[in-house]
């Protein structure tokens, strides 16, 4: 896991990891983005919106935890590899919009994200504590902030960017 020494190295980190991931995005046409390839499990648009999904959720959590509202997890037997249906509902939801559209839509995602880390205390940021909605579940999960928001954003920027140029060298 990467460490980073303050809030504007890890704001560096995702904004570097999001241009790059984005930028893989240009040369695909807009008729090609819902081409599937053999070896590869997303379309480009799904691509978009499942990271869309790994975005919108961070948001969301956080924005929950702090209002004070309890948060739901997606069932009482929770689990981590639940997620990946929520991640799937969105793509499942968003992947019929245009590249343009998803794009814009992850780069707004980006830039709340960035906001929110601007509303915290670096204290608050890099000192360890629970997340409510980690629940019973992963009680041997203690997160410190910026490590769940480098797994929602720097983390899946990455690996989905890995999947994209492996569907570019196919398809294009």
């Amino acid at each position: 896991m990467r460490t980073y020494k303050d809030k504007e190295e890890l704001k560096a980190e995702i904004s570097k990891g999001f241009e790059k991931y984005i930028a893989e995005f240009d040369s695909i046409p807009e008729a090609l983005k819902d081409i599937r390839a053999a070896e590869v499990d997303r379309t480009p648009a799904e691509n978009l919106a499942y990271q869309i999904g790994w975005t919108t959720l961070l948001l969301k959590w956080e924005n929950d935890e702090k209002r004070g509202v309890e948060v739901k997890t997606p069932s009482e037997l929770f689990r981590w590899n639940q997620l990946g249906d929520l991640y799937q509902w969105f793509t499942d939801t968003y992947s019929h919009s245009s590249l343009v559209e998803l794009k814009d839509q992850l780069k707004g995602n980006v830039t709340s994200i960035q906001t929110m880390i601007d509303s915290m205390s670096e204290e608050e940021l890099f000192q360890p504590h629970m997340r409510k909605w980690a629940d019973d579940a992963t009680k041997t999960a203690v997160w410190e902030v910026y490590k769940f928001i480098h797994v929602n954003t720097v983390a899946p920027f990455g690996t989905f960017r890995t999947k994209i140029r492996k569907w570019k060298k196919v398809t294009l």
